[in-house]
């Protein structure tokens, strides 16, 4: 391709035929079909490619999707340092480069994996060698970083990223088409100035969805935004929080909610006239030690029995003791 004409009529590189693509569509008004024979595209491509355009123009401000201006020099991110030392501290925790992500993003600075993995590769790092769920579930930072305070969350348009929380939040649509996040809101469950009876449970609910089993073990999910966004807050409360909250519910509460909830399940048809009725021992991680052990787990453990519908799998009724 050695003609300026050649250049604009058959464009190589992927950003330039994305850009001549999208002039044929747009600024020529070419149709779809058209556009999408002359630049090689498939024709659901180029309308995700239209798509994407439009989002991109609504979400970015003064900032343009293919033309730079450049500025003198290179504009350094890190001018003091602060971000390459946390970079380097939270790899020494054995950290991922998403775990480290979030971290570095939940204190306000807008870098990308990449840089992050410069920076690791500069300063010697190897890769993090395949680990099990116990090591990557062992990743405690509050020696190195503090968690944003918790406050209910002020709903504007912003960018974050997020470790756990994209398919939970496909859970409120159904709480509120089913009428519990007000079933919560008139239940007897404490509340404080600052995170109302909602987002309190909601916390819970979120970390329950995350598969974060011992939240005393992990800190990292108290500055996950994307979990604060589930339950209406800008990061979900710190270890403390939830074990004072736990001690300040007691089973009438408990007692009243599940009453409610069957109320719900039984108004919306959901409840057959049969129910499968389970007997089992649940693993019980306190202190108390005049808990028997579990024959099959050899942990101490307390009874429990559940009511589950056969039809839609929920759970009726449960007790532990």
């Amino acid at each position: 391709m050695n003609e300026p004409y050649d250049y604009f009529a058959e464009p190589v590189a992927t950003a330039h035929k994305k850009y001549e693509a999208l002039r044929a569509f747009f600024y020529e008004k070419l149709p779809a079909e058209e556009v999408a024979v002359k630049y090689g595209y498939k024709l659901s491509a180029l309308y995700s490619l239209t798509r994407d355009f439009r989002d991109f123009l609504k979400d970015s401000g003064n900032e343009d999707m293919f033309f730079i201006t450049k500025k003198p020099g290179r504009r350094e991110k890190d001018t003091e340092g602060n971000i390459t030392a946390l970079i380097i501290n939270l790899r020494k925790k054995y950290l991922s480069v998403p775990d480290i992500k979030a971290i570095v993003d939940s204190k306000g600075y807008k870098i990308s994996e990449r840089y992050i993995h410069n920076v690791l590769q500069k300063d010697g790092f190897d890769r993090l060698p395949r680990r099990t769920k116990q090591d990557r579930g062992i990743r405690n930072t509050s020696d190195i970083i503090t968690a944003p305070e918790t406050a209910a969350l002020t709903y504007k348009p912003e960018r974050f990223n997020t470790l756990n929380s994209i398919g939970i939040l496909c859970l409120l649509p159904y709480m509120k088409k089913y009428g519990i996040d007000r079933a919560i809101e008139k239940s007897r469950y404490p509340e404080t100035k600052s995170i109302d009876r909602l987002s309190s449970i909601l916390s819970f609910i979120a970390l329950k969805l995350s598969n974060i089993r011992r939240y005393s073990a992990d800190d990292l999910w108290c500055m996950d935004r994307g979990l604060g966004l589930f339950a209406g807050l800008n990061v979900l409360p710190k270890t403390a929080w939830f074990s004072s909250y736990s001690s300040r519910i007691t089973r009438e509460m408990n007692l009243a909610f599940l009453k409610e909830l069957h109320r719900i399940w039984k108004d919306q048809g959901l409840l057959s006239d049969t129910m499968n009725l389970d007997f089992t021992a649940v693993p019980y991680w306190g202190d108390d030690s005049h808990l028997e052990n579990n024959w099959h787990t050899a942990l101490a453990s307390m009874l429990s029995v559940l009511a589950q519908d056969p039809d839609t799998g929920i759970i009726a009724y449960s007790e532990t003791g």
